[in-house]
């Protein structure tokens, strides 16, 4: 009785540490994507501005004053990064989610593991 009692204490423990880890996977995405959309906010802001050649970002507590194509490419870089970061935790939740469903003898989602189109798969398509 009590080697049953340890076992299910244990799955569910298992299970119960599984989703906590998608839940702050979750999180992250949500943070990660708030940043990239202020990112993408701030390289629209630095390409209207035509009022001088340098501009103002700041960086944390840092504010910096510099000319506007490196601010543009330095926030590129910075989208980019994120949107990589989100990706990777978007492939890593799946996974995770599937062997949540698994620990749970549940069967898998369906549609879950579709990817979105992009833009090369798009104009590839044929026209109807």
């Amino acid at each position: 009785m009590a080697g049953s009692t340890e076992s299910v204490l244990r799955y569910l423990s298992e299970v119960e540490e599984m989703a906590e880890e998608i839940l702050a996977d979750r999180q992250q995405i949500v943070t990660l994507d708030s940043k990239r959309n202020k990112t993408r906010e701030a390289v629209r802001a630095v390409q209207r501005d035509n009022s001088s050649h340098k501009v103002w970002l700041c960086f944390g507590n840092l504010f910096l004053k510099m000319p506007k194509p490196t601010a543009k490419k330095l926030l590129d870089t910075d989208y980019n990064e994120l949107d990589s970061q989100i990706d990777k935790l978007h492939k890593t939740l799946k996974s995770k989610v599937n062997k949540l469903r698994d620990m749970e003898d549940k069967e898998e989602l369906k549609g879950f593991n579709l990817n979105p189109l992009n833009w090369p798969r798009v104009s590839r398509s044929p026209e109807r």
